[in-house]
């Protein structure tokens, strides 16, 4: 199964948008009634996010594509979506507003620091793992801090600290391109892991100071 057979559109991040789904080569919308939470995991599952938060229709714009004609019967524990069976039953059109939109967790996420835009780089593959990383600059720095809504990129520096866990590596290159950040990892043995901060986090400073 390819892994672009899905794909979340209009979103603020990989993690988050209009679902579509890929067959024959067309790019299809998915009715909400078509579609539950089950479903949902799988799909954010095949996509290396995290499990999803919300499951909305109407939030990420109106449906443009073809819209998938057959209702979707996921266990929550296939690899992909079209893994799953569906249903025999057709469906020509979707109401407006009733396509489905989806947030899953994000798969990458900052820990440590005084808000959510800084601290120790961390990717979710299973577990949380630390990053280790021996040559990114602020460009890649950025992509995280888009990513994770929190602005542009600060400071990047490299800390060295005793972990329970081996980091995991993650390429540059696949960074720059926010590729499915599992297919670019690899465990290393360092101490060396990344502390990050976004320009959010300076925003979220400068809130608390002004809510005492």
């Amino acid at each position: 199964m390819s892994p672009d057979s899905v794909r979340l559109l209009n979103g603020s991040s990989l993690c988050s948008g209009r679902l579509e789904v890929k067959s024959n080569q067309r790019w299809s919308s998915v009715c909400e009634a078509d579609f539950d939470q089950q479903d949902a995991e799988v799909v954010c599952r095949e996509l290396g996010c995290g499990p999803p938060s919300v499951l909305q229709g109407a939030l990420y714009g109106e449906v443009e594509a073809p819209v998938w004609s057959k209702e979707f019967q996921c266990g929550g524990h296939e690899s992909a979506l079209l893994d799953c069976r569906s249903s025999g039953s057709a469906r020509n059109s979707c109401s407006p507003g009733k396509a489905v939109g989806l947030t899953c967790s994000e798969s990458v996420r900052l820990v440590g620091g005084v808000s959510r835009c800084a601290g120790i780089l961390e990717v979710k593959l299973g577990d949380w793992k630390p990053v280790f990383v021996p040559n990114w600059t602020l460009k890649e720095a950025a992509v995280i801090c888009e990513h994770l809504d929190c602005g542009s990129a600060v400071s990047l520096r490299m800390i060295t600290k005793s972990l329970a866990r081996l980091p995991t590596k993650i390429k540059p290159e696949c960074v720059r391109s926010f590729s499915a950040l599992r297919e670019c990892v690899t465990s290393v043995y360092s101490l060396n892991i990344l502390d990050f901060t976004c320009s959010g986090q300076q925003e979220a400073e400068l809130e608390q100071t002004e809510t005492h």
